[in-house]
Formats: C-alpha cells, sequence, structure tokens
C-alpha cells in the first residue's frame, strides 16, 4: 500500500527535473529576454520594444497579459493566448516554446506575478531576463502587495534580472530599485519621460504616454536598434485594445467626446491622465463613467476617494458591480449625492444611452476604474458610434 504513493512521488519529482531541463534549454535558445513590469504600462511598453526590435530585423515574439492576453509574432500578427481555469505564471513556459519554434532571437513579456512570492519565481526561474523593466510604481493592488506603495516597490522589485540591465522610469521610490539592482548585480538605467518629445507621440494614431515611448526607445537603443528605425516599428505596431483613446459621437446636435481611460485603474495614472488632457475647461459638462468590480473593494475605495475628491467633474456615473458601495464611500468622502448616478446592474447598451442622456448639450465622459467585460464593451458602443472630426 506505501509503495504506489512512493512511485508517484518519484515520478512527479523525476518529471519536475525533466521539466526544469527543458526549460533551461529553451531559454538558452532565445538569448534576447526581456521582462517588463510595473503599477501601468506594461502593455504597452511590450508592444512598443516589440514594434521596435521588429523594425530593426529582430526576430521578436511577445506576450502581453493586458485587457486581453496575447501572443504577438515575429511578423507582427497576434494571436489570443488560449487558457483552461485561472491565469498560471507556468503559462510562460509554454510561450517559450512557443517562441522557439517560431525562430525568435528575442522574447519580450509582461510580467504576469502579482503577488510578492511570485514575482521572484516569475523572474529567477521562469524568465531570467537579460533586460528588465519596471515602468513605474504606483498605488495599486495595495490589498496583495501593500499595505503601502514602497511595499509594492520592494515587489515589484524582485523581477529585476540578475547580472543583466533594468530600465525605468520611476523616480519616487528609486532607492528601492537601485538597491536591489546593486544585490542582483545588474546596471540601472533611469530614463526621463522628457526623451520622448511631442513630435514622437504625434506619429501615434492614439495617446500614448511619453514615458513608455521612452523606456520602449532606450531598451530599444540599448539592443542596436537605432531611434528614428524603432520609431517607425512603435508607431506601426498594434496597441493593446485598452489604450487609451479618443472619439467623438454626435447625437443630434451635440457632440460628446469620450476617454477611455478604463485602463488607468490606479488613482495615480487617472489623475495624471486628467491632468495631461487638459479636462479642466470651466465651459464644457465633464462626466466622470467609473466601471466597477464586485472583487476589487480596494479599488473601489480608491475610486470612491478619487471621484469625491480629486476630479473636478460635474457628475459622476457609476456602472458594473458593486456599485452600491462605491456609492457609499463616494458621499461619505464629501461627493454631493445629486452629482452621483448608479446604473449598476445595466448593460452597456443601456449605459450609452444614459450617459448621452446627462449630457444634453454636449461634453466630456471619461470612462475610468476597470476595462475588462462591460468597460471594453462600453467603450466599443462610443467606438462604433464615432465620427470623424475635422
Amino acid at each position: 500500500m506505501t509503495i504506489v504513493p512512493a512511485v508517484l512521488a518519484a515520478g512527479l519529482v523525476a518529471y519536475g527535473v525533466w521539466e526544469t531541463r527543458r526549460h533551461e534549454r529553451v531559454l538558452s535558445e532565445i538569448p534576447i529576454r526581456i521582462h517588463v513590469n510595473g503599477t501601468r504600462g506594461k502593455s504597452s511598453v511590450t508592444r512598443l520594444i516589440a514594434g521596435g526590435l521588429r523594425a530593426g530585423g529582430r526576430r521578436a515574439f511577445a506576450k502581453t497579459t493586458g485587457t486581453t492576453a496575447r501572443m504577438i509574432q515575429t511578423d507582427g500578427s497576434e494571436i489570443d493566448v488560449f487558457r483552461v481555469g485561472r491565469p498560471n505564471i507556468i503559462e510562460q513556459t509554454r510561450i517559450f516554446r512557443r517562441a522557439v519554434e517560431a525562430g525568435a532571437e528575442a522574447i519580450i513579456l509582461e510580467c504576469m506575478a502579482v503577488t510578492p512570492d511570485l514575482q521572484p519565481i516569475s523572474e529567477l526561474r521562469l524568465v531570467r531576463s537579460t533586460v528588465g523593466v519596471i515602468t513605474n510604481i504606483r498605488a495599486d493592488h495595495l490589498d496583495v502587495m501593500g499595505p503601502t506603495v514602497d511595499d509594492v516597490a520592494r515587489a515589484l522589485a524582485q523581477t529585476i534580472p540578475a547580472r543583466g540591465h533594468l530600465f525605468t522610469a520611476e523616480h519616487d521610490r528609486l532607492e528601492i530599485l537601485a538597491s536591489e539592482a546593486r544585490r542582483r548585480g545588474t546596471e540601472l538605467h533611469l530614463i526621463e519621460d522628457s526623451s520622448a518629445d511631442a513630435s514622437d507621440l504625434k506619429g501615434f494614431t492614439y495617446c500614448e504616454h511619453a514615458e513608455n515611448l521612452a523606456l520602449a526607445l532606450a531598451v530599444c537603443a540599448h539592443l542596436g536598434v537605432n531611434r528614428v528605425t524603432a520609431l517607425r516599428g512603435m508607431q506601426a505596431a498594434a496597441p493593446d485594445p485598452g489604450v487609451l483613446r479618443r472619439y467623438w459621437v454626435r447625437v443630434g446636435s451635440k457632440e460628446v467626446e469620450f476617454i477611455n481611460a478604463f485602463a488607468a485603474n490606479d488613482p495615480d495614472s487617472t489623475r495624471l491622465i486628467w491632468t495631461r488632457l487638459g479636462l479642466h475647461d470651466p465651459g464644457v459638462r465633464h462626466i466622470i463613467l467609473v466601471n466597477c468590480r464586485g472583487d476589487r473593494l480596494e479599488r473601489s475605495s480608491q475610486l470612491a476617494q478619487l471621484v469625491a475628491r480629486d476630479l473636478p467633474a460635474d457628475h459622476v456615473v457609476l456602472s458594473g458591480e458593486g456599485t452600491g458601495l462605491v456609492a457609499m464611500r463616494a458621499v461619505s468622502n464629501g461627493l454631493d449625492r445629486a452629482r452621483l448616478s448608479d446604473f449598476g446592474g445595466m448593460d452597456a447598451e443601456m449605459v450609452f444611452e444614459r450617459v448621452i442622456h446627462l449630457v444634453p448639450e454636449g461634453g466630456v465622459v471619461v470612462g475610468i476604474g476597470n476595462i475588462v467585460g462591460l468597460g471594453q464593451e462600453i467603450a466599443l458602443h462610443f467606438r462604433n458610434r464615432a465620427v470623424a472630426r475635422d
């Protein structure tokens, strides 16, 4: 009776050793391995680096886990990542094998790990990057990586490569990253967003962030692709479905501008977008559309405080799940109940119609909170009704 469990245990150990050695062989076949982590911008930076390297003649294979999980092949075409069950970081071993089959010499992976215990496993056992990227460090996933933003920084630092190169645009918590980089024998490159100017950003069909572009250009330059070539490839690359975009919708005589910022779901990123887009014209009606998720209580609290205290909108609309909690906390934080509409439980078409009704003379609607599911459907309603603007 005791022999069978012992045999099974020995078999599992043998399989684990075989799988580990197979993955090590796969890793050795891809000399350039880039691991992209951070609070915001991971998907965009992954795509930008891949586009820049492809333009420079490198066979670059990429994988993102942003709005939708995608594999980006060496020719730029994309394939959905098929999953059975919940996402698991072991998925990265399968992605590496696909990259080798495609003949890739470079792989760019958006980090899948969130919890602090999985971050070092993802880097040191699965990716073993030669180049690491940490886009920024902000107040998100505090329930998992927190409770403080410094704790988030320490968790993200666990994906810094050993004896490699780290690129970051993070300034506020740079010393935490620098300390871990020194411990791992890795050279740190601090990138200023000013290294990507307005003329560089003008060539994109969507609203790209300067720091994302600056990071991607720096990584491509490090790998031998000149700026002009890399920028051309980045501007031609397909963006993440959740990328920041602006649409204009005309209903009768009124025009409504919709800004899809659903993917910027932490307070710092949302405030930054609000400021950069100049959303403070007193002559224009501004509505914030907050798409909520019932399983993100920490984020719901952050969103409630954000719309109550920090964003000077004329009206706040709630959609999705768990909206009652967000409404209650927003009001307790000082939001006038008369300036709040709860459309929780409604489908995308109903939310769209009711939001349009709230801007009788036209105005600006800013979508924030969460893009997955209903957020993406709402954005599609605005996109499908968008008109060209002179």
